[in-house]
């Protein structure tokens, strides 16, 4: 393996802050599944309404395939006017107490995964990182009127011995988030991840309700103070928003009505505790997004939201 010490660059005069901290490392990665934009929308709500700075930039022509996801470039008139390629990141942020923290986002690593992983390892352990958290969203068969479920995993038990357990054993396709959690479990780091389910007919729409009930475990675990004003006021209005479509549409209704049935069924079954929201064929016959009808089909396509502050080559 190469040098991984040579895949990034550490912004001294910001590393000079970080001595005597003990901080808490949150990974956000694009690239991979995040059913309504779960992760994308707590990095942004983080990186908008937190003071941050950049602390290290990896080297984007060194893990990323430009060929399978482009970058954007703006034309104007007769001539190119701009060109932004996101790389991968660690912010230097902090609290609403002056707690400091660091943030691990951009796309996910096409290629050199391994060397990637060492990578980050080495800066957790330079920087006496002691707790990394992972997130995102995936797709269940629950309605939107329900509270949002977390799966939750760790390498060590008694971080997640309380929480619901939804699945037993199962061989996945690997992210690259889930193998850094799983080689950090290898050398001894403590590492947490949270899974928010997302309606099935909300994976492609931002669904703000499962970045806010992410933003709060990880407040709870990590002890982290975050003020979720904006995502709760977005989450009340995608809400809204989403009741309204469903209210004129049959076929919505019909699909949602069904989803509650076996929410509050299978969740009295459990004792109250709730139920594995995996994929719909595991409950019977659940209507798919197609069969909802074109009006909400419309409204899934315009919750999407690109306006993404941190979509871009600056700090």
């Amino acid at each position: 393996m190469l040098d991984p010490r040579s895949l990034y660059e550490v912004r001294e005069d910001v590393a000079k802050e970080m001595v005597g901290q003990h901080p808490v490392l949150i990974v956000q990665l694009d690239g991979f599944v995040d059913a309504g934009q779960a992760g994308r929308l707590f990095r942004r709500h983080l990186l908008r309404h937190l003071d941050h700075q950049v602390l290290v930039d990896f080297d984007h022509d060194q893990l990323h395939d430009y060929r399978s996801r482009r970058p954007m470039m703006d034309y104007d008139g007769d001539h190119w006017s701009s060109y932004r390629s996101r790389g991968l990141r660690i912010h230097r942020l902090t609290d609403e107490t002056g707690e400091v923290f660091l943030l691990l986002n951009g796309p996910e690593p096409d290629v050199q995964w391994e060397r990637a992983s060492a990578a980050v390892i080495g800066l957790i352990e330079q920087f006496d990182v002691r707790m990394v958290v992972s997130l995102t969203g995936i797709p269940g068969a629950v309605p939107h009127t329900r509270p949002v479920a977390l799966n939750a995993h760790s390498t060590d038990p008694d971080l997640v011995r309380d929480e619901q357990a939804w699945f037993g054993k199962a061989e996945v396709q690997a992210s690259f988030s889930a193998m850094l959690e799983y080689r950090l479990g290898q050398q001894g780091h403590t590492a947490v991840g949270f899974e928010a389910f997302v309606p099935h007919y909300l994976t492609q729409a931002a669904f703000p309700q499962a970045a806010l009930t992410l933003g709060i475990r990880i407040s709870q675990t990590t002890g982290l103070v975050i003020g979720y004003g904006p995502l709760e006021e977005a989450a009340g209005s995608n809400m809204a928003e989403i009741a309204e479509e469903v209210a004129g549409s049959t076929e919505a209704q019909e699909m949602v009505g069904q989803l509650e049935q076996q929410y509050d069924s299978l969740r009295a079954d459990r004792g109250g505790l709730g139920f594995p929201p995996s994929v719909a064929d595991e409950f019977g016959s659940v209507p798919s997004a197609d069969e909802i009808g074109a009006a909400f089909e419309r409204f899934l396509a315009e919750q999407t939201d690109d306006d993404d502050p941190d979509n871009r080559s600056d700090d």
